[in-house]
């Protein structure tokens, strides 16, 4: 049982790996800075904003570091054995995500594709990742690491949304061809709240006792 277990978070590492690189991949697209690329080309209304300029940038590069912390931040062994390289990472990306992956992502929700329901979904997003972040470092300042634990899974099931909102428009396009505005709809919505729903069920069914 032990040499499965081992061989299913492999293989979920390999994965979570993959996705990491292709997310640093799509990131850099965007640099030497280009506000005709990519995404950017269907955001022309907004490139001329400055501070939507500023914010998508801060964003872009401070969210795909968030996502790489996912590797050193729930190992066991790393919190045990190499309890200095957790902190300090711990606390980069929880400074991270506080002063300007979350706050300029509440910005970009703001101007999202798709109108007032996408909008309200990732500005919701924003605010509760800048929540449950701002919640651990309050645990970790109380020394409660239990509580500190719970809402950096939270937290990081939300950093997860820039994978799986990706993976679930990827999905729908190719089930069901809707409309793209329809996709942002349901995606942005799709993306992080199914992330939240699995975090609870983590903490419930396997930490708290």
């Amino acid at each position: 049982m032990k040499k499965v277990n081992n061989a299913y978070h492999f293989i979920l590492l390999l994965l979570y790996a993959f996705f990491c690189i292709l997310m640093f991949q799509i990131t850099i697209q965007y640099f030497p800075i280009d506000f005709d690329v990519a995404f950017l080309r269907i955001k022309q209304q907004y490139t001329h904003l400055t501070h939507y300029k500023i914010a998508f940038y801060i964003h872009v590069t401070f969210s795909v570091f968030s996502l790489f912390a996912g590797f050193t931040q729930f190992s066991k062994k790393i919190r045990t054995q190499f309890s200095k390289v957790h902190k300090v990472i711990g606390w980069i990306y929880l400074l991270s995500v506080l002063l300007f992956a979350a706050p300029s992502g509440l910005i970009l929700g703001y101007y999202a594709n798709g109108g007032f329901w996408s909008q309200l979904a990732f500005c919701i997003l924003a605010i509760g990742w800048f929540w449950f972040s701002l919640q651990a470092v309050r645990a970790l300042r109380q020394r409660n690491y239990t509580k500190h634990q719970f809402f950096m899974i939270r937290s990081f099931a939300l950093t997860l949304s820039a994978i799986t909102l990706r993976l679930w428009k990827y999905l729908i396009v190719l089930i069901f061809q809707p409309r793209p505005m329809d996709v942002y709809q349901i995606v942005a919505w799709l993306g992080w709240a199914l992330n939240l729903i699995v975090a609870e069920i983590i903490i419930i069914k396997y930490l708290k006792k």
